[in-house]
């Protein structure tokens, strides 16, 4: 815990701005994603905004607390990995099935936050190897921000050069601008729609778990690896990247107790966020990493306010077109990719087994079940164990 006081000083226009920017991405990036996850837990339209409201409130204490008390940039954040699992395992399932899961894998989580076992595993990995798999996780937001200008010309372009003036003149300012210049033209294209629906608030909804061995088999353990492997140790390797050497174990506990008492009220999870905690992180945030920490503090009140919009957050959060979200997104963590690439190529003898983490982490690939951050992960730690084995000595022969 840092031994710095709070201070109104800490805070600025970018810190706020960086953390609306990260809830944002976070929202209509995997909103979709965790509707579908719900839908296929057999919720219905009532339930899925209440657990979309739990869901808000869940990140929003989680965020809060953690990067006061720690005053360090700690974004937590939905496991869209997890979402995508459960929208094809949770289907034939009965509603109270699916909340049993949710307790179930949460609670593996949980004890593996206490027991230290997931801290102890993250010491073993190198520092390049963690900028490697950060830097092939967002690759793909660097390309849309460029792909964008494919789909949208006028409103990416414009978006892009925006950016870079900004850059030049305004670089704390870089990524609101060019948002604030998105909205504009995206209003001018008529591309912003609210399909006329009136924004409220959806009361919890408690549901009873049933636990039953195949579902928790079959859907909970690997549930449980794919969140630790594509979610928190994505979210802790993002840390550590950009200088944050927080304790592992208390932040994988807290998660998970907020998430396990959550769990009846269709909290599926809450981790360490990787992609969007990247975005509070780099310098155009503020420029004292120890003063950063007010843009995470920021994301988790804009999260409370999404909570209690839970009921309307599919309108709220899918009425900016598509080129505006993924522009924004990728312009946003365009400093944080360059950094990691250059701490993760940096170390010579570190070079090879980083670039093997970096490509297979951004190839995407899926195998067993488990996202490619995590095998981008095994990859490059099989790379540097085996590169690191001392040399055969070979003998000197004379004439």
């Amino acid at each position: 815990m840092s031994s710095s006081r709070f201070s109104l000083q800490d805070w600025s226009f970018s810190t706020i701005i960086a953390g609306f920017v990260a809830v944002l991405v976070g929202y209509t990036s995997a909103a979709a994603i965790v509707f579908q996850a719900y839908q296929s837990a057999g919720a219905n339209l009532a339930q899925i905004g209440s657990w979309f409201t739990m869901l808000g409130f869940g990140m929003a204490i989680t965020t809060i607390g953690l990067s006061f008390y720690f005053r360090t940039p700690i974004l937590t954040a939905w496991s869209t990995p997890g979402a995508a699992l459960l929208v094809t395992s949770l289907p034939g399932i009965s509603i109270n099935e699916a909340i049993g899961v949710f307790v179930f894998a949460n609670g593996l989580i949980l004890l593996s936050g206490i027991t230290g076992l997931f801290a102890k595993l993250m010491r073993y990995i190198p520092q390049a190897l963690s900028a490697a798999m950060l830097g092939g996780i967002l690759l793909r937001f660097g390309l849309d921000a460029f792909v964008s200008l494919q789909t949208n010309l006028l409103l990416a372009g414009s978006m892009c050069l925006t950016y870079l003036l900004a850059r030049r003149y305004l670089a704390r300012y870089a990524v609101i601008l060019s948002l604030c210049v998105g909205l504009v033209i995206a209003a001018l294209q008529g591309d912003i729609a609210f399909h006329g629906q009136a924004l409220h608030f959806a009361a919890p909804i408690l549901i009873a778990p049933h636990f039953t061995w195949s579902t928790l088999i079959g859907i909970g353990v690997p549930f449980f690896v794919v969140t630790m492997a594509s979610q928190n140790a994505p979210g802790i390797a993002t840390l550590y990247a950009s200088g944050y050497k927080v304790p592992v174990s208390p932040l994988i506990t807290v998660t998970a107790l907020v998430t396990l008492l959550l769990a009846p009220f269709g909290v599926y999870s809450v981790g360490i966020a990787a992609i969007t905690a990247a975005i509070c992180m780099g310098k155009d945030v503020h420029p004292d990493p120890q003063k950063r920490y007010t843009a995470a503090v920021a994301a988790g009140v804009f999260y409370l306010l999404a909570g209690l919009l839970g009921g309307s957050i599919g309108t709220l959060f899918t009425a900016l077109p598509a080129p505006l979200i993924h522009t924004i997104a990728g312009l946003a963590l365009l400093g944080t990719i360059s950094g990691s690439l250059h701490r993760a190529l940096g170390e010579e003898k570190q070079r090879d087994a980083a670039i093997v983490t970096f490509l297979i982490t951004a190839s995407g690939i899926q195998l067993f079940g488990v996202g490619s951050a995590f095998w981008g992960l095994v990859g490059g730690v099989i790379t540097h164990c085996i590169l690191s084995l001392p040399a055969k000595s070979q003998k000197k022969i004379s004439n």
